[in-house]
C-alpha cells in the first residue's frame, strides 16, 4: 500500500506530461481541458486533485506515529531522560545496521536486536565496547562510557517487546 501510495503522485504528474505533451504546449492544455474536454474529464480531474491532496497529507499523518515505536505499550510508555537519550544515541548510530522494532529502525548487517535471545545492559556495552562478538563486523567503541551505558539501558528495555 505505501509502495503504491509512494507511485501515485508520480503517475499522475506522468499523466499531466503527457497530455501537455500532447497538447502542445500548456496553454493549449489548458485550452483543450476546457473547451474540448467532456464532462466528466472536467469534473474528474479537479475531484482527483482534490482527494489527492486529502488522501496523501492524511495517510502521512496517520503514520506518524511510527518512529515513536514499533508496537503499542511502546508508543505510550514514558521512558525517562536517560531512555531518550538512550534511543535518540541508538537512531542516530546503530540504527543503520541492528532492527529494533522498538524505534522502527531496519538495518541491514547487524543481527536483529529483538531476536538475539537474552539483551542485558552489560551485553550490550560489551557489544558496544569490543566491535559486536569481536570479529571485525562492527566498529568498536561506537559509544563510551555514560553514552554506551544509554544505548545499553534502552536497548535492554525495549529489545524483544
Amino acid at each position: 500500500m505505501e509502495v503504491l501510495l509512494f507511485l501515485l503522485p508520480f503517475v499522475l504528474l506522468g499523466v499531466a506530461v503527457l497530455f501537455l505533451a500532447f497538447s502542445g504546449s500548456p496553454g493549449a492544455a489548458r485550452e483543450a481541458y476546457l473547451t474540448r474536454g467532456n464532462r466528466a474529464f472536467r469534473v474528474l480531474i479537479p475531484l482527483l486533485y482534490i482527494a489527492l491532496g486529502i488522501a496523501v497529507p492524511a495517510l502521512i499523518i496517520a503514520a506518524r506515529d511510527e518512529a515513536r515505536g514499533g508496537t503499542e505499550r511502546l508508543q505510550t510508555e514514558e521512558l525517562g531522560s536517560v531512555g531518550e537519550e538512550g534511543k535518540q544515541l541508538f537512531r542516530n548510530a546503530c540504527a543503520s545496521c541492528h532492527d529494533l522494532d522498538a524505534v522502527n529502525a531496519r538495518g541491514v548487517t547487524g543481527p536483529d536486536l529483538d531476536e538475539i535471545g537474552e539483551v542485558t545492559p552489560g551485553r550490550i556495552v560489551n557489544a558496544i565496547e569490543n566491535g559486536g562478538t569481536g570479529q571485525g563486523r562492527m566498529p568498536a567503541n561506537l559509544y563510551e562510557g555514560e553514552d554506551a551505558r544509554k544505548v545499553a539501558e534502552y536497548v535492554a528495555s525495549v529489545a524483544g517487546n
